[in-house]
């Protein structure tokens, strides 16, 4: 994912678009829909939002050349998680700083403010969220996804894709992502990348022994087509385990308080704030 600063024109898009822009509908949500968009259940389908971004080759050559998912792939998820709580339910101010950590993070990386590139990589993660609620959470997601679609839009605008580019339906968005997804070609640089995200050598151990259930869902939760191009095994024994996963991670869900579903998003925006203040220049925190 990637931005470029707020100010200034963008080289792709027209005018240059405010990322503080991206949480001022929250204050009009209902509790239901707020509650909705905190929930942290689409956590399950983040390495699934990641391996569809980078089936598109500009995306996958660019992470394959600027990331270090072999190093530190528990940061990278927890840099996207903090982006995406940040933009849809957190303040303006949050918005913008998440906008500015993307945008620092992938100044040198070809290609990154490609308008299309960017709009694919914010469907993904609406995408990969509605199929982690349809999975392991409940129908609320489908009952309101028009409402969570359009609570989403300011991930493309803190993305610096024009607003008019975000679908104003989900059958819109479905057009577009059908469309999409048959133009995808996944390349070795995205197998290299799935290499050092499903299987990190450098990991935490509590996040290597994770990883056997995560390959499980995240292959699982692709599409045919898709999987078929990364090249993993899909036969009877396969769709068994994922199929027994997806009903463990259903138990398992809904025995959480809702309260500890919403918690990981404020902590992460809370980090994300320090971190934020930490970058600060001295004289602009002592002002």
């Amino acid at each position: 994912m990637t931005t470029e600063r707020s100010t200034g024109t963008d080289r792709t898009g027209g005018a240059s678009h405010d990322p503080r822009r991206a949480s001022r509908p929250s204050s009009g949500r209902d509790r239901a829909l707020r509650h909705l968009l905190a929930d942290s259940t689409p956590v399950a389908a983040g390495g699934r939002a990641i391996l569809l971004q980078i089936a598109d080759p500009v995306v996958a050559a660019g992470v394959r050349r600027h990331s270090d998912f072999a190093r530190r792939p528990q940061q990278r998820l927890a840099h996207t998680l903090s982006f995406v709580f940040a933009v849809t339910s957190g303040t303006p101010a949050d918005a913008a700083i998440a906008a500015s950590f993307v945008n620092r993070a992938h100044v040198p990386v070809t290609g990154a403010d490609d308008v299309d590139r960017q709009l694919w990589v914010a469907a993904t993660l609406f995408d990969s969220a509605r199929q982690a609620h349809a999975a392991f959470g409940s129908d609320v997601f489908a009952v309101r996804a028009e409402e969570v679609l359009q609570a989403y839009a300011p991930i493309g605008t803190a993305l610096r894709v024009p607003p008019s580019r975000w679908p104003g339906s989900v059958a819109a968005f479905d057009r577009y992502w059908a469309e999409t997804l048959d133009g995808l070609t996944v390349t070795d640089d995205a197998r290299g990348v799935v290499r050092d995200l499903l299987h990190p050598r450098f990991a935490p151990w509590w996040v290597r022994a994770a990883m056997p259930l995560v390959r499980v869902v995240t292959v699982g939760m692709l599409p045919e087509r898709i999987r078929a191009g990364y090249g993993f095994a899909w036969g009877p024994r396969e769709r068994q385990r994922y199929e027994r996963a997806v009903r463990v991670l259903r138990v398992v869900r809904a025995l959480v308080p809702g309260w500890l579903l919403r918690l990981p998003g404020p902590l992460l925006v809370r980090a994300m704030r320090r971190a934020g203040r930490r970058r600060q220049p001295a004289r602009t925190r002592t002002a």
